[in-house]
């Protein structure tokens, strides 16, 4: 900052800026609000269509959500400008208070031609005028003044030149849109910068050479500014993708950080999570480093990191990957290229990835493997991404014209997808958890990576009314896997701890689950069932073999049971609602509505207590209790969404239904079905079933027929049908019918496999 420049400043402008920017974020606020509230909140409650359920809803969502980044990126830029310009106009009394004093002692400043200045006195004694009384000054008092100027011009240059930067790396973070990043005032964010370059400093330092005051203020400042977009950018821009991989290799290597890993492990957990939440923060930022750091990276995927470890930047840099949402077009890249490695190592999947499990240090600090397997890490990174995870599984893995062995119905050379080799073909590399057990965290992750990627939400989260409709690839990859457990169902039954995303994935395709199990032939059913978006289209035979195959998980069983009979409740609101558009309307005769939604539900719900009773009976020898505790878990779940206008396991959201969802009557009605289900499960109706399949199965039946008909009797009073007395014996006679049909269909099913399987 120059002495001249400091010193005349005219704040007009700057004045201006900042008023200009109170009315932007005063603007935007109330367009954010509009828009969440009116754009977003009409779009939600819309009974979408074609591409209008696939494009319009969800380009309405992104944007009203522009609109709040928008509002939070204008509030951060009038903050900082605001409070630059308070500071400088604070230097600027400073300095002239200061002139002012020393004027009394004869002292003044005199701006010099580059921007300086020079401290001399106002009238030379011997020049004074006969008579004229001079101030005296001494040297000192020169020297403060002189001192005290250039405090202030460097406290006003510090301010000036921080607030560009800030602003500056703020508006780089996105090269569409705005960023989400919020700061109260200049400080916060030049400080965020600052810690930056400080940490990085540290991180770039040799493994040897960190002490554990190092180690601790790495740990620390990750942990306070991981979700910082400026710092988590300027922090892993300036380590660099090289530096970041030999920093966690280094300290994971005995030889190196010796005294880190002996004194210091436990605390690696600490800064792995926020070193990988930091990483997936920068990810996330459009700067042209950072561009360049994500590209980078994975090209060192394959390469050796570290000096006395065989290891490559894929195992470490994975192991970074396990918390914090990544962007999605780098774990695209990310997975292309693991999956090349993948090959490499097992010559297109003949032999096990022995790369992956040569001897080396631990990388993971998480408990649940020792972070061998980079797919482990990156199914974990998949699990938080949908949009990247749909990708990525639908993405080829071989193609048919590749040197393989993997063939198909025919005996010919087959094309893997990655869903198809990771789920059904691939030998994970064998692992151990921190209390030494064999691992499951590979294929486990892999179920919450699929989870994301067919439901378009991250996996252990519920869906919202913004969980967009399915897409095509979306559907796709839920007939893959409809298809595959019923193929070989030892995929699902062999690693149980899938089911429970198995069971929320089916939980979210109920509208496609139940048209797959009816055998309308006129198209009436779409009608019974509507949705939007693309349609998993699956054939019968298939989904009855899932369904009893997830049955047999506690927690399979209860998320498809409750979302069932949750859909079930919704779907007699909306069908029962004299004010539904004909066109619209499954049948002019409630009767024939409600006991095709009751019969579907039986058939579902009959389906899954096969699966219980194979659980219960079979060599498994499950817990009836197991199975009612899981059941009951789910009434946290849901006790949260009643009114919210979420379906079923977000099959109602992917429906016309979500319209009618926002209404107090299917509130009222999810309500007697919830109490309704949980009643039973408080009162433990299967625990006298012991093992006895002809028990279990009557206590199947009564408490579907139980829950079905109290809802039926709610929807019909909600609206005031007349016949509403009536609605029980209907939904009775349709659960019935539909637990018929599930066994039946079971039967034949076991039936006709024995007979392909009997010998000629």
């Amino acid at each position: 900052m120059k002495f001249e420049a400091l010193r005349s400043a005219q704040f007009e402008a700057l004045d201006h800026a900042v008023s200009d920017w109170n009315k932007v974020v005063g603007n935007l606020e109330k367009l954010e609000g509009e828009a969440r509230d009116g754009l977003r909140g009409k779009a939600n409650k819309a009974n979408w269509a074609g591409v209008n359920a696939m494009v319009s809803r969800q380009f309405i969502g992104k944007t009203a959500g522009e609109f709040a980044d928008a509002h939070t990126q204008a509030t951060s830029i009038r903050n900082i400008l605001r409070d630059a310009r308070d500071e400088l106009k604070t230097f600027q009394k400073e300095l002239k208070d200061a002139l002012e004093r020393y004027r009394g002692k004869n002292i003044t400043v005199v701006a010099t031609a580059d921007g300086g200045f020079t401290v001399t006195k106002i009238v030379h004694p011997d020049r004074a005028a006969p008579g004229t009384e001079v101030p005296e000054n001494t040297p000192d008092d020169t020297t403060a003044l002189r001192d005290e100027i250039q405090a202030v011009l460097n406290k006003a240059t510090e301010t000036d030149d921080s607030a560009a930067r800030v602003l500056k790396a703020l508006v780089d973070q996105t090269d569409h849109g705005f960023s989400g990043t919020a700061y109260a005032d200049r400080d916060a964010g030049a400080n965020a910068l600052k810690e930056a370059d400080r940490l990085a400093g540290i991180a770039r330092k040799k493994p040897e050479d960190l002490t554990p005051e190092d180690f601790k203020a790495l740990n620390a400042g990750l942990k306070k500014y991981s979700g910082d977009e400026l710092f988590a950018e300027r922090f892993t821009t300036a380590v660099g993708p090289k530096g970041t991989l030999e920093l966690w290799a280094g300290l994971n290597d005995p030889h190196r950080a010796t005294d880190l890993w002996q004194n210091h492990r436990d605390d690696y957990d600490d800064l792995q999570k926020h070193l990988s939440l930091t990483l997936a923060t920068a990810t996330q930022s459009d700067t042209r480093a950072m561009t360049q750091w994500k590209d980078d990276m994975i090209g060192l995927g394959d390469q050796q990191v570290g000096r006395t470890m065989s290891v490559s930047g894929f195992q470490v840099m994975s192991n970074l990957m396990r918390f914090g949402n990544f962007d999605d077009r780098f774990l695209t890249g990310y997975g292309t290229a693991l999956m090349e490695s993948e090959r490499e190592r097992t010559s297109n999947g003949k032999h096990d990835a022995i790369g992956w499990q040569q001897p080396s240090p631990q990388f993971n600090h998480t408990g649940t493997d020792g972070g061998v397997d980079p797919v482990v890490g990156f199914m974990k990174a998949l699990s938080a991404s949908p949009e990247a995870a749909t990708e990525f599984f639908s993405g080829t893995f071989l193609e048919r014209g590749d040197d393989h062995d993997f063939k198909d119905d025919k005996g010919k050379a087959a094309e893997l997808s990655n869903f198809d080799y990771l789920f059904e073909e691939r030998n994970w590399p064998g692992d151990t958890d921190a209390k030494g057990k064999e691992s499951i965290a590979g294929r486990n992750y892999m179920a919450h990576a699929l989870e994301a990627a067919t439901t378009g939400h991250p996996a252990g989260q519920m869906p919202t009314q913004d969980t967009p409709p399915h897409t095509a690839k979306q559907a796709a990859l839920m007939e893959r896997l409809v298809a595959s457990v019923s193929e070989d169902p030892k995929r699902l039954t062999d690693h149980m701890y899938m089911a429970d995303s198995v069971g929320q994935i089916a939980s979210e395709y109920l509208p496609d689950i139940n048209r797959a199990t009816s055998n309308d032939q006129e198209g009436s059913i779409s009608k019974l069932f509507p949705t939007v978006g693309a349609e998993a289209q699956m054939k019968h035979e298939e989904v009855t073999r899932f369904l009893v195959t997830v049955g047999q998980s506690p927690e399979g069983f209860a998320a498809i049971k409750v979302g069932q009979d949750i859909y079930m409740g919704q779907l007699m609101d909306y069908h029962l609602d004299p004010d539904l558009p004909r066109e619209n309307r499954y049948s002019s005769n409630p009767q024939n509505t409600v006991q095709a939604i009751a019969e579907r539900t039986g058939v579902v719900d009959g389906t899954l207590s096969i699966g219980l009773q194979e659980a219960i009976i079979g060599p498994a020898g499950a817990s009836v209790k197991d199975f009612g505790d899981s059941v009951a878990q789910q009434k946290n779940v849901w006790a949260g969404l009643i009114g919210t206008g979420i379906g079923a396991g977000a099959s109602v959201v992917a429906t016309p239904l979500a319209g009618a969802l926002i209404g107090g009557s299917a509130a009222a009605v999810t309500s007697v079905v919830l109490e309704h289900i949980f009643q039973q499960s408080e009162t433990d109706t299967l625990q006298n079933a012991g093992h006895e399949a002809g028990v279990i199965w009557e206590a199947g039946i009564e408490g579907t027929a139980g829950t079905v008909q109290a809802a039926a009797i709610k929807a019909a009073g909600e609206h005031g049908a007349e016949y509403k007395d009536e609605v029980a014996n209907w939904a009775l006679t349709g659960v019935n019918a539909g637990y018929t049909a599930a066994s039946a269909h079971v039967d034949r099913m076991a039936s006709e496999l024995t007979t392909e399987i009997q010998p000629s």
